[in-house]
């Protein structure tokens, strides 16, 4: 029987224990401490920008540029609906109401053709989320924004040290947003990060990450803030982790580029298409299996977790749960491009420790579970 393979494992190693045993013996394993420092300004700089606030996961991180944004009831913030459910909590949790727009077939990004029929004259922002790795199409999306006097928010979650025609996400909007979380390409267990080039905003934010505290006198409060800040000791893990990450992306880049030559012509699998401008952050591989062709992709799914493959199937349409759908409903909008990435979506294992030969095992089994799941009229003939 194969070894189970996981679809996700941090690499962590003995130079991540060093740090975060140091940060221990310091006594500073809170919200205070020379990693946290040493972390924030070395994040902003590979980003490119002048600044960088540490937070205590991507979650929070998006909730705390909107609240720095003043997001409030009675708004609207335009998003893809094509995400990680996050993306439009976060705006719910400022009282106001996301929209959603579709994403464009071949990045699966946020399409700006479908972006300015969106907008009313409740709309404050567009949320533009750097989905599985590959960055949106930015200049389009931040024109479209400037001509209407709106904000543009990246959701980089998922493309940490991605790059939209050479420049490093995360500084390409008013305020990039991170996740550290387990399965990121840097992680320390939960963790996140904002990224800004306001000066003005710096004060705002680390204000609200600080529960409101004036900066120039201590425990005095003249604004409501949350409890959004990240400990020292998830800051060290995160400094080894910043260390190691050419490392840490040569071998993810190694492994997506496996898997695209692996499946790129295979019938019945369908692959994203990168931008030519784009540099994308190796996070997670995905591929489409073909409904259209009569494929099941959850019979596919099950067929690999028969085999000790893990996967994940790609996001449910936020637009299609529960808490988005009457909203979303009334409107009127039609999101076929997320509809079916929604249906035919899948996530493979995509992580530092695998070995080659993992890969190939996780592409056997897939390319055989796709040819078992195809209706018999159309299977492909073995000699």
């Amino acid at each position: 029987m194969n070894r189970r393979i996981a679809i996700a494992e941090p690499d962590l190693s003995r130079l991540e224990e060093e740090y975060a045993l140091a940060a221990i013996r310091s006594t500073w394993i809170s919200s205070t401490g020379e990693y946290l420092t040493r972390f924030e300004q070395e994040f902003a700089d590979a980003c490119g920008c002048p600044h960088a606030l540490a937070v205590s996961n991507g979650t929070t991180a998006i909730h705390l540029a909107l609240a720095a944004l003043n997001v409030g009831p009675g708004d609207e913030v335009i998003v893809p609906s094509m995400t990680y459910i996050a993306t439009a909590n976060a705006v719910r949790y400022c009282g106001a109401e996301p929209v959603f727009v579709d994403v464009e077939p071949t990045t699966w990004c946020l399409d700006p053709a479908r972006l300015e029929e969106a907008i009313t004259p409740r709309t404050k922002g567009v949320i533009a989320v750097h989905l599985l790795g590959h960055p949106a199409d930015m200049d389009p999306i931040l024109e479209i924004a400037a001509i209407h006097g709106l904000w543009v928010v990246e959701d980089a979650a998922e493309a940490t040290f991605a790059t939209y025609k050479g420049r490093t996400v995360g500084g390409l909007g008013r305020i990039g947003t991170f996740s550290f979380f387990g399965n990121k390409v840097l992680t320390c267990g939960e963790g996140g990060a904002v990224t800004f080039q306001d000066p003005v905003l710096a004060t705002r934010l680390r204000m609200l990450r600080g529960q409101g505290m004036d900066p120039r006198q201590r425990y005095y409060f003249p604004i409501v803030g949350f409890n959004y800040r990240l400990t020292n000791l998830a800051a060290a893990i995160l400094c080894g982790q910043m260390e190691r990450r050419a490392d840490i992306l040569r071998r993810r880049r190694e492994i997506v580029a496996l898997y695209e030559a692996r499946l790129r012509d295979v019938p019945g699998i369908g692959l994203r298409t990168d931008a030519e401008w784009a540099v994308t952050s190796p996070w997670m591989f995905a591929a489409t299996i073909d409904g259209p062709a009569g494929i099941d992709r959850d019979a596919v799914a099950r067929r690999l977790a028969d085999d000790g493959i893990e996967t994940r199937p790609l996001f449910v349409p936020i637009h299609a749960l529960p808490p988005y759908r009457a909203a979303h409903n009334a409107r009127g909008t039609e999101l076929p491009v997320t509809g079916r990435l929604g249906r035919e979506g899948i996530m493979l294992p995509t992580h530092t420790l695998l070995a080659d030969g993992d890969i190939h095992q996780v592409c056997d089994r897939l390319i055989a579970a796709v040819e078992a799941a195809r209706p018999v009229q159309g299977r492909l003939r073995v000699a």
